[in-house]
């Protein structure tokens, strides 16, 4: 946390900025909610095939990686960062209007693309505003973060039932109505004028390390960003192929919503969590699970069965966040906390969106084997979580154990 030295930083909070903040988490969610499981039932549904799917999914994924740090880096130079929310939803939704006129792999593919692209600063630059007001005001950030999980779910939810009644086409029209909501909140998002400073993120401790380049926080990043993207066939298959089993449109919505409730409630006890566990053994655990996780899924569980499946990402993913989030405090200066940040977002979104292209080919050949090789790229990137655990400095000094600071 930065220490409030600036007399500016007394000034009063807009008023409403907890409601505000919290509804403008749900609006870009209330997207996400929809698009994350259904997007792709809706190019199965206009006969795209595996490897066309992979690849409309994984470009935006790639571009996103690449624009939305340059938008960052602009929106923190404005007098209001606010405003970049005003064109980034309203470009967006004109994507999705354009949606409506493009069936074809090209169009789409050039469509769904702009649309990573515009959409890509919107969550960031958020953050970015409420974290500020965490800063300055002393909110709670968790009470505000977790509407737009709360949001996803529920999109997922009546996403799930549109579909159920009126099948994929309802895609199109639920999404133009998450982008509308993301307009109406760039409106009535807080005004807080420009960024003050940089740090760390809310709720972390101030760094011990010296270096963003210790081989060892370069082979963990690596690592985990390896053993994340295996979920890349579950993002892209999972729905066509619980559709497949015979599931309704509901029984899908609810599986993806599993699978984000265990990931918030993991982050909610993140703290209880810290008391019994170190992040190496957080990390460690949640890779493991995510191997046991894709080779259990190609069976046919039921659908009990997949719920379970699904709340597995509270260690498939959520552990490994969390705990690689208290590696780069422990092992970075404060003053590289952004860079650290923004490496890890960077290795996650290029070795994901690489995986999600490879994803399509996979499928087409392997069909449900295709989770095997996932369980092989998360035991490759568990290995290399490994190898860096014993490249800290400290192990390679003394041969001893780390100091676990956080």
């Amino acid at each position: 946390m930065i220490p409030v030295t600036n007399a500016s930083f007394v000034e009063a909070a807009p008023a409403h900025f907890r409601l505000l903040s919290a509804l403008s988490y749900c609006a870009p969610l209330l997207v996400n909610g929809v698009v994350v499981p259904f997007f792709p039932v809706w190019l199965a549904l206009h006969q795209f095939n595996d490897h066309e799917i992979g690849i409309i999914l994984a470009v935006p994924m790639v571009v996103r990686v690449l624009v939305a740090p340059v938008v960052a880096m602009y929106a923190d130079r404005m007098r209001e960062r606010a405003d970049v929310l005003v064109f980034s939803g309203g470009l967006s939704l004109l994507t999705a209007i354009a949606l409506y006129w493009t069936d074809t792999f090209w169009p789409v593919l050039l469509v769904f693309t702009i649309q990573g692209a515009t959409f890509s600063p919107y969550v960031p630059v958020v953050e970015s505003i409420v974290i500020s007001g965490v800063r300055r005001w002393g909110f709670d950030y968790g009470s505000m973060r977790v509407w737009g999980s709360i949001a996803f779910i529920a999109s997922t939810l009546v996403g799930g039932q549109l579909i159920s009644h009126w099948g994929g086409q309802m895609v199109l029209p639920v999404m133009i109505f998450g982008f509308v909501t993301t307009m109406v909140m760039a409106i009535y998002c807080p005004r807080i004028g420009p960024t003050r400073r940089r740090g760390t993120p809310v709720d972390l401790q101030q760094a011990t390390g010296s270096s963003l380049r210790q081989p060892h926080l370069l082979v963990l990043l690596i690592g985990v960003a390896i053993q994340q993207s295996s979920h890349a066939v579950l993002y892209t298959f999972a729905s066509i192929y619980w559709r497949d089993l015979g599931f309704s449109g509901t029984q899908i919505a609810v599986l993806w919503s599993a699978g984000v409730a265990a990931e918030v409630t993991v982050f909610f006890q993140s703290r209880r969590l810290s008391r019994y566990f170190d992040a190496w053994t957080l990390i460690r655990i949640g890779a493991a699970v995510c191997v046991c996780r894709w080779l259990l899924f190609p069976m046919h569980w039921g659908f009990v069965g997949f719920f379970l499946l699904q709340c597995m990402h509270a260690f498939s993913y959520a552990f490994v966040h969390t705990g690689v989030q208290r590696r780069i405090v422990a092992s970075v200066q404060a003053t590289q906390e952004s860079s650290a940040q923004g490496a890890y977002f960077f290795y996650n979104g290029m070795f994901l969106g690489l995986m999600t292209i490879a994803s399509g080919y996979i499928y087409a050949l392997f069909g449900l084997a295709s989770f095997y090789l996932m369980a092989l790229t998360a035991v490759f990137g568990l290995g290399l979580i490994v190898v860096a655990y014993y490249l800290q400095p400290q192990r390679l000094a003394s041969g001893g154990q780390t100091k676990e600071s956080v």
